[in-house]
């Protein structure tokens, strides 16, 4: 499977969902995923030139452990990607005009998942323009590392006029829980204890999966009828 089907439609769907529904009446299954359902249903179509795909290259420095992706699946016409990175938009009045960006692949240059909040710039600086245009930064970091660094403002100490520049704040659950409450359980592992459990909270409701095959098909087929071939990216690159 490519990554649009891999890892968009569900993975990064869901963080997407996540961040941008309105807050459930109450913590229940089926409150989150109405809530959930609302996002995907008022997701909009992805325009063409909003959207890369990329298969990578061969590691030149091990060429034999990390050959080319269609070496590595063993078709030399494969169209199938190992990236994607995409822009999309929210049709609703919450999230109208704010862009949302999608990106995962494989053979990157590093192993992370992560989701950025770029807060909007203040409409109107009182500094004048050598301080520079700054806005604010939440990263939530899922892999690894797990925690929240909020990237903000400040005035640079000492003298010399006004300075701003961007420092983070930085909370990691290793150093705010300790080792033990640092380390996260592993994804499929949290979700068998779920279905031990009898919670349906994180799993994709049948409705959801519809809305979001209905939102990502017309993207598959527009590159089908297109003709459309990923473009290469060198390994252990961002893609």
């Amino acid at each position: 499977a490519g990554a649009i089907r891999d890892m968009v439609q569900n993975h990064l769907m869901q963080l997407l969902c996540l961040i941008a529904m309105a807050p459930p009446a109450r913590f229940d299954p089926d409150a989150v995923r109405d809530e959930k359902l609302k996002v995907i249903r008022a997701l909009e179509p992805v325009q063409p030139h909003h959207i890369v795909r990329g298969q990578y290259e061969e590691d030149p420095d091990d060429p034999v452990q990390h050959p080319d992706y269609r070496t590595a699946v063993g078709n030399p016409r494969s169209k199938t990607e190992s990236f994607v990175a995409l822009k999309t938009h929210i049709g609703n009045w919450r999230w109208a005009g704010t862009p949302f960006y999608l990106r995962t692949g494989k053979r990157m240059s590093g192993r992370s998942s992560e989701i950025t909040i770029v807060f909007k710039d203040t409409p109107h600086s009182i500094f004048g323009e050598e301080a520079g245009r700054h806005r604010n930064v939440l990263s939530i970091r899922l892999q690894p590392n797990e925690g929240i660094t909020l990237g903000v403002t400040i005035k640079e100490p000492g003298p010399g006029g006004m300075r701003l520049i961007d420092v983070p704040l930085d909370m990691t659950f290793a150093d705010a829980l300790g080792p033990d409450g640092g380390q996260s359980v592993d994804a499929y592992e949290r979700l068998i204890m779920d279905i031990i459990r009898g919670n349906q909270t994180l799993f994709m409701r049948g409705d959801e999966v519809e809305a979001a095959w209905a939102w990502t098909d017309p993207i598959i087929r527009g590159w089908t009828d297109r003709g459309e071939a990923p473009k290469p990216y060198p390994s252990h690159s961002d893609g």
